[in-house]
């Protein structure tokens, strides 16, 4: 064989050889955004059940006894995955008890409060007044966690604020306790949010996320027992703490938590505060609740803000990966 013969095959050779390669940063980059898009719709579909599913149970059974159960069945399906993952650290959690402890005091307190306002107003709204978080967020982002944001994410962040505080100003209706509650409660779980990004990204996320339940639910398991409000549920409500145990907690927030160590802090919340579109919408099915013009032109305003930020976030070098635990 000639040398120009053996060179043609050598070149041939590295040409298959090329071709059988991965798409090198191409497919790094798909890698990177394909489980955000399967990711995020899945997590704002549940998300947007919290309050529907507090609406559901608050005929049925006091607040805290629906808090409790409801975190304790979610404690109990993440413990047994975690177990059959053998992905339980003692020695994780025992060195980040203050962390757990914070969180579960956190946890508890705005779950029981969100359960105790549907009593006052419509979850839909509420869900929308609890995106108020979103202000506290991302001035945690900003000024803790030293976050930035790019100049349409900055403008997206401004629409989403804006839609929320003219759904939410509407004299007479929302100067009430149940707005009042749910802002706090968006206080509080925003507060957490901020804690679990900095402090608990090197953790096993099945690790972390079974610490989490278990502080919250004895966390609120202790206050009940000192209140005396302990008891079991009516039989009519175990279906529904069941559901609500299973995709409003151990699915909702394992989608959380992973997509909050994917995206910065101050992302990850604005595009959360498209989950009230979908809580109104159950709403009106479920309870007969009725849109007014500004609640609409507010939800749009949120819309388009949200979308700003998630597409602002794509035009980003592929460079940054994401965080993930294994």
């Amino acid at each position: 064989m000639s040398n120009q013969d053996t060179a043609h095959s050598r070149s041939k050779a590295e040409f298959i050889h090329q071709q059988d390669k991965p798409a090198g940063n191409n497919q790094k980059a798909d890698t990177h955004i394909m489980p955000s898009i399967i990711l995020i719709p899945i997590l704002l579909l549940v998300d947007s059940l919290h309050f529907v599913f507090a609406r559901l149970l608050f005929p049925l059974s006091p607040p805290s006894v629906s808090v409790l159960f409801v975190l304790s069945i979610a404690t109990l399906e993440v413990g047994v995955f975690a177990v059959l993952q053998k992905k339980l650290n003692w020695d994780e959690i025992r060195r980040n008890l203050w962390l757990f402890v914070t969180l579960g005091l956190l946890i508890s307190a705005s779950t029981t409060i969100n359960y105790g306002a549907v009593e006052y107003i419509d979850p839909g709204i509420a869900s929308v007044l609890s995106q108020a978080g979103t202000v506290w967020t991302v001035l945690f982002g900003l000024l803790w966690l030293k976050e930035t944001l790019k100049s349409g994410q900055i403008l997206g962040a401004v629409l989403a604020v804006s839609g929320i505080f003219l759904v939410n100003f509407q004299a007479g209706n929302y100067v009430q306790i149940g707005s009042l509650l749910v802002l706090l409660s968006s206080a509080l779980y925003a507060l957490h949010a901020a804690l679990a990004k900095k402090f608990s990204e090197d953790m096993d996320l099945t690790n972390f996320f079974f610490a989490r339940l278990a502080f919250s639910s004895a966390s609120i398991l202790i206050f009940s027992i000192f209140m005396g409000s302990l008891a079991l549920p009516q039989p009519s409500a175990w279906p529904y703490i069941i559901l609500a145990g299973t995709f409003d907690v151990a699915v909702s927030r394992a989608l959380y938590y992973m997509a909050l160590r994917r995206l910065k802090l101050t992302v990850h919340t604005l595009i959360l505060t498209l989950s009230p579109v979908m809580a109104i919408l159950l709403s009106a099915a479920l309870f007969g609740s009725k849109l007014t013009s500004r609640q609409v032109v507010g939800g749009m305003i949120v819309l388009i803000g949200v979308m700003m930020v998630a597409v602002w976030r794509e035009r980003q070098k592929p460079a940054e990966t994401p965080v993930t635990s294994q």
